[in-house]
This record gives C-alpha cells, structure tokens and sequence, in this order.
C-alpha cells in the first residue's frame, strides 16, 4: 500500500482559488469600461464576455461538487463594469461561505459537470481555476495593447 500524503487541504485550495480571483479582479478593474466590452484581439472574446464565463461556472461548479447537482447558473450577464465587480464580490463571499461545506470524499468522485465533463470533482474545481488563469493572461495582452500596465501577477 502506498503512503499518501496530503498535498493541498480544500481550505489551501480555496485560499489559491481566491488569490487568483483577487488577480482576476484587479485585471477587471484595470480596464477601461469601454475596452471592456469593446476590446478584442484576433477574434477573441472582449475581457467583460471571459470575465462573464468564470462568473458563470464558479458558484455551480462548487455547488455541484458539494450536492452531485449540476446546474447552470441563473443570472443576465452583466452589461457593465460595475455589475461585473459587485457580481464579483458577492461570488467571492459565496465561494467563502459554501466551498468549506463539500464533503471531503466528493472531492474525489467522478461526476459528468453540467452533462459534459466527466471527471473527479477536484480536476473540475481545478479546470475553472486553470479557465480563469488561461482568460487571465488573455486580459494581460488585452491590456497591454491598450498601452495600461496589468496588476503584478504575483499579488494576488
């Protein structure tokens, strides 16, 4: 039998998953309202549509982990800055307040996420994490041909 040891408890998970949301916020905000939703490069999405996708799966991806229940989440997409970051922080008080209820052993069972993607639950968690991240870097290049300056990527 192999020794197992713990790499990463859920309470450290969360704490990354809210250290790369900081980023992702602070990324937000470094847009001007108009680039936001008007700025794209090589067909991409604009940085308020991806930013509108990683609202879209945080809370019903930690939801269906926690219950086996996986449903889409039920709000307009926001039409401006301001409602991207006031949708933001009530997320974030979300995520702090239900991810601490999974139960550890759903972490490591194997659901098919909103009917498309089978895996363990932790690779789910783990995929809106590396989603966000990818988006992210996507912003940075956004922003950086606008001529701003992205947030530092190590202060989240």
């Amino acid at each position: 039998m192999a020794n197992e040891t713990t790499v990463l408890t859920a309470d450290e998970l969360l704490k990354n998953w809210q250290g790369h949301r900081r980023l992702t916020r602070k990324t937000i905000e470094a847009f001007p309202e108009d680039k936001l939703f008007g700025f794209s490069l090589g067909g991409m999405r604009t940085f308020a549509e991806m930013a509108s996708e990683f609202l879209h799966m945080a809370i019903p991806i930690v939801d269906g982990v926690a219950t086996g229940k996986w449903e889409e989440f039920k709000a307009e997409k926001p039409t401006t800055k301001a409602e991207i970051l006031k949708m933001w922080d009530q997320q974030t008080a979300e995520l702090d307040e239900k991810f601490p209820k999974i139960p550890p052993h759903r972490f490591l069972e194997v659901d098919k996420a909103f009917g498309q993607w089978e895996n363990t639950n932790i690779a789910t968690i783990q995929y809106a994490i590396d989603n966000e991240i990818h988006h992210r870097g996507q912003g940075y290049v956004y922003l950086r041909a606008l001529g701003i300056e992205p947030p530092p990527f190590w202060e989240r």
